[in-house]
């Protein structure tokens, strides 16, 4: 779908920027919400950067007006104490979607999430997810029930633990994806492979799916 606008936000993160790369890659136009743009480290004059932050919903409207789509790989490392930068952030980027009459919004989560809890495996069951990601999966899944209560074309994305490794350019995909003994992942690049198509596929739209290798 070559012209098609697709606005980034999460652009500087390790899936963020693999979203960027593939959705170039794709002939998409690619733009990217950044804090700090002076940071930001795209190929070329490519990657149009709006500068904005997602808790603050006034700086999202020049982004968003006129794109066709939305993709959020959001994150954050506030793991040891409770934040709402998904949840909070994710309203306001809905809120301006909607204002600006865009409708695709496809989203990064995690397994282990809502209705997959446990498929992340053991070891993220009793001591990951409560020891140390416990108040950032608790974002998260304030920031899927946001998005589930929305009125946008939207997809959530759960992959298994994120790896820094080459794309094998095959997954496995679906509602029931992962396993509750031992922990399935897979590489960014491939995450972002899977969201980029997302664009233009319809199976997964108002719907919840898990990837894994």
């Amino acid at each position: 779908m070559p012209n098609k606008k697709i606005l980034i936000i999460g652009a500087t993160g390790g899936t963020g920027k693999e979203l960027v790369k593939q959705g170039l890659r794709a002939g998409y136009v690619i733009s990217a919400l950044i804090r700090k743009p002076e940071k930001a480290k795209f190929p070329g004059s490519e990657v149009k950067i709006f500068k904005g932050d997602v808790l603050d919903s006034g700086s999202l409207n020049n982004a968003i007006a006129g794109q066709d789509a939305v993709i959020s790989a959001l994150g954050h490392k506030r793991w040891f104490r409770p934040a709402n930068i998904l949840s909070s952030g994710t309203k306001n980027i809905i809120a301006a979607m909607e204002r600006n009459n865009v409708h695709r919004f496809i989203c990064e989560t995690s397994l282990s999430v809502g209705s997959s809890f446990g498929r992340m495996g053991l070891y993220y069951t009793f001591f990951t997810i409560p020891i140390i990601l416990q108040f950032y999966f608790w974002d998260k899944y304030r920031q899927e029930k946001i998005i589930r209560a929305s009125s946008l074309d939207w997809t959530i994305v759960q992959p298994g633990a994120l790896k820094n490794k080459k794309p094998k350019g095959i997954w496995k995909e679906g509602d029931k994806v992962g396993n509750y003994l031992w922990t399935v992942g897979i590489s960014r690049a491939d995450v972002a492979d899977f969201m980029i198509r997302q664009i233009s596929a319809t199976k997964y739209i108002k719907k919840t799916v898990g990837i894994s290798w």
